[in-house]
């Protein structure tokens, strides 16, 4: 009765069901009254590849263009993976915004694929949404929505406040991202949130940045080798999420490759294979504040978007921690609209099936405001 009765209420609010739709599409969930309810308001979206322009050169792009549109393109950025556009979540979520009215362009920041978080990943983000806008097909009004996961999401906020796109943004969606980037990095090393409690760290953010400080730690004959071994662990985890075979199979040439290497490099690369979260990080820390420091890689020290903000964030994200958009709200609320739900049916920058009542009507209410605007 209780599901009827939030059906019904749905029904009579659009934004809300549209909400509730998205939800289920990008959380899988398509059994029992979920799935009649997709199977209702599916609608054909036809998928492109296209090139996008930018000042570092054309970037692989792909779009989603449903049938019937209901609200600015947005222009959707994945985090920092090898898959990039092609990324089952990104594409996921990709699809579910699509049958849902929004045209959707994901373009795919080279340095993303790469595992490297650069100056030049702001400019990209920047450079596809101005194109965006300029596209009479995507953008009849010359306005777009940004949206982004993980580490995109922070980007994405500063691209939104860079004057080339002033009044050219509807809204900016951050999903499970970083306000100030040093203060994420110090988190990975330590264990250690902002407000002094302590959390256990993913390994995966201590790799990556691991990756990007390398020619800091190793001479720089071994630079290359030592980023290219640990780009191999990072697909073998990756592919633990579809293909368990495969994995240890790439577990097991990044092992290979680690008893190939000299010190230190071998000994670092130890610590990526083994998850030593606790090793690396007192090893990567002094190097966090000169590595964050250009003012265009953190939200918090770039000039705030005049359009409003979503801040979307799983409550115990172990990558990025939810503190980090409750810290962000606060810097940005004197200057914008910032809208911001941490909940537990997301994890880093995906959603999780799992789901109270009040949890679910919480994430359809932010959803249905952001699709409101």
């Amino acid at each position: 009765m209780l599901v009827l009765g939030l059906l019904g209420l749905l029904l009579a609010i659009p934004d809300d069901l549209r909400a509730l739709s998205l939800v289920l599409r990008a959380s899988g969930r398509h059994d029992g009254w979920a799935g009649v309810l997709l199977s209702w308001r599916t609608q054909p979206v036809e998928v492109s590849s296209l090139q996008v322009p930018t000042r570092y050169g054309p970037l692989r792009a792909r779009l989603y263009w449903p049938q019937e549109h209901r609200g600015h393109t947005v222009v959707l950025t994945s985090g920092v993976h090898a898959d990039g556009i092609d990324e089952p979540r990104l594409v996921t979520l990709a699809r579910a915004l699509a049958t849902e009215g929004l045209p959707v362009l994901t373009p795919e920041p080279v340095d993303l694929l790469r595992y490297e978080i650069t100056p030049r990943l702001t400019d990209m983000l920047e450079d596809a949404a101005v194109w965006t806008t300029q596209q009479p097909s995507l953008a009849p009004d010359g306005k777009v929505n940004l949206f982004g996961i993980s580490f995109s999401g922070g980007l994405s906020i500063v691209a939104a406040g860079r004057p080339r796109l002033k009044d050219k943004v509807v809204a900016t969606l951050s999903l499970g991202g970083h306000g100030d980037l040093s203060r994420v990095l110090a988190f990975l090393c330590t264990g250690v949130k902002p407000d002094g409690q302590r959390l256990k760290p993913h390994d995966y953010g201590v790799v990556i940045l691991l990756l990007n400080v390398a020619g800091q730690l190793v001479p720089p004959e071994q630079v290359e080798p030592l980023r290219e071994a640990i780009r191999t662990f990072l697909r073998a985890s990756h592919l633990t999420l579809t293909d368990a075979r495969r994995a240890e199979e790439t577990f097991e040439e990044a092992r290979r490759m680690q008893a190939r290497m000299p010190e230190p490099s071998a000994r670092l690369m130890g610590y990526v294979n083994t998850r030593d979260v606790a090793a690396l990080g007192p090893l990567l820390l002094p190097h966090v504040q000169s590595f964050a420091a250009d003012p265009s890689v953190s939200p918090e020290r770039s000039p705030a978007p005049p359009s409003p903000v979503y801040l979307l964030h799983g409550a115990d994200d172990t990558v990025i921690p939810a503190i980090e958009s409750a810290l962000l709200r606060q810097a940005l609320e004197p200057h914008t609209e910032v809208h911001r739900l941490a909940t537990p049916l997301i994890t880093h920058a995906e959603f999780d099936r799992g789901a109270g009542m009040m949890d679910v009507w919480s994430l359809i209410t932010f959803w249905s405001r952001l699709l409101a605007e």
